[in-house]
């Protein structure tokens, strides 16, 4: 068991926070937000007001975990790696990490980025496939957080920031096409298909392959969003003239609505493999809480017990032994991944 301080408590810090403590380590939260702060788990430090090297300083972690919203988690990336900390990174920007590397390898900090569920676990299935099927002709992720039922409204609520939702569907996407990194305009391809017990939704390609481009083997890879029919299209009529504010305000999260992370990873080689992540937010908190931070919570975990080297690593760079334990983590937190395989 180890220190562990938490930035930014909220849907999935805050679960990560509670999970951590439950789980015997010594946890301090610190979120500017006081409300952020409520309902932690009681051994739970909690600390309101902003994160500086003092406080890194006085509680002194063995681990941090990066869960500030991405504009603001990547500003203080710099800070952690050049005090050489360990650091499980789940704040989600347009930036690399690796660009901190050789900062980060004479600090002595060890920096694992994008540990989520896409990027982050479609990482380690996209590799999985790799060392099981040779170089990949073909890699799909398609995935989404939603509302349970659709509305006649935006039909969805954000689980994580919002702005870097906006973010999300605003940033041009990097795919792999034909052995090319090729870069595609925000929210394109879009495509209707039916998800299993869901219904019929729709996907879009989006900027959530980053690492995997360098380091997965394949032909071709994608990575798309999936929200129900008209949410997208609704977004694109409003053209460069929406309103972030009214966005913040429309997609805001509503814990009385039941919601589900579904996500689909599929890697086709010399055999295909098909992973489905499907669940379903409840009394053991959202789904998208649960899902991220399951995984960032594996991650805690291989930076306490191995010798992870100094630098900045995506997941995949931690080999099949971090998916393996972020397969036992997402088991034992109720999380079902049905994996298909054919030769």
């Amino acid at each position: 068991m180890g220190r562990v301080m938490v930035l930014g408590t909220g849907l999935v810090g805050g679960w990560v926070a509670d999970r951590l403590a439950v789980e015997g380590h010594d946890v301090i939260g610190v979120d500017t937000s006081a409300s952020a702060l409520e309902g932690r788990d009681p051994r739970v430090i909690c600390i309101h007001g902003p994160a500086g090297i003092e406080l890194l300083e006085e509680y002194a972690p063995d681990v941090i975990v990066n869960a500030l919203p991405g504009r603001v988690g990547d500003q203080i990336r710099f800070d952690l790696v050049t005090q050489g900390l360990a650091v499980a990174d789940l704040a989600f920007t347009a930036e690399d990490p690796r660009e901190h590397d050789e900062l980060a390898i004479e600090a002595g900090a060890c920096l694992v980025y994008d540990v989520g569920v896409a990027p982050g676990l479609s990482n380690l299935l996209l590799a999985e496939g790799n060392r099981r099927h040779g170089r990949l002709v073909n890699g799909r992720v398609r995935v989404g957080g939603n509302p349970v039922e659709p509305d006649d409204d935006w039909s969805y609520m954000a689980p994580f920031s919002p702005q870097d939702v906006i973010e999300e569907y605003t940033r041009p996407a990097r795919i792999l096409r034909g052995n090319q990194t090729v870069i595609v305009p925000a929210i394109s391809e879009r495509t209707l298909f039916e998800v299993e017990g869901r219904g019929e939704m729709e996907a879009f390609l989006t900027d959530g392959l980053r690492s995997v481009l360098d380091t997965v083997d394949a032909e071709n890879l994608t990575e798309a969003t999936v929200r129900w029919p008209g949410h997208i299209a609704r977004f694109i009529a409003l053209g460069d003239e929406y309103d972030e504010k009214e966005l913040l305000e429309s997609w805001g999260w509503n814990p009385q609505r039941s919601e589900f992370t579904w996500m689909e990873v599929v890697v086709k080689g010399d055999g295909r493999t098909r992973w489905v992540l499907d669940d379903q937010g409840g009394s053991q908190g959202s789904s998208m809480a649960r899902t991220t931070g399951a995984i960032t919570c594996a991650t805690v975990e291989h930076l306490l017990e191995t010798d992870v080297p100094a630098g900045v690593h995506p997941p995949e760079a931690l080999g099949t032994s971090f998916l393996d334990r972020c397969l036992t983590h997402y088991a034992a937190n109720g999380i079902r991944i049905v994996e298909t395989r054919e030769r």
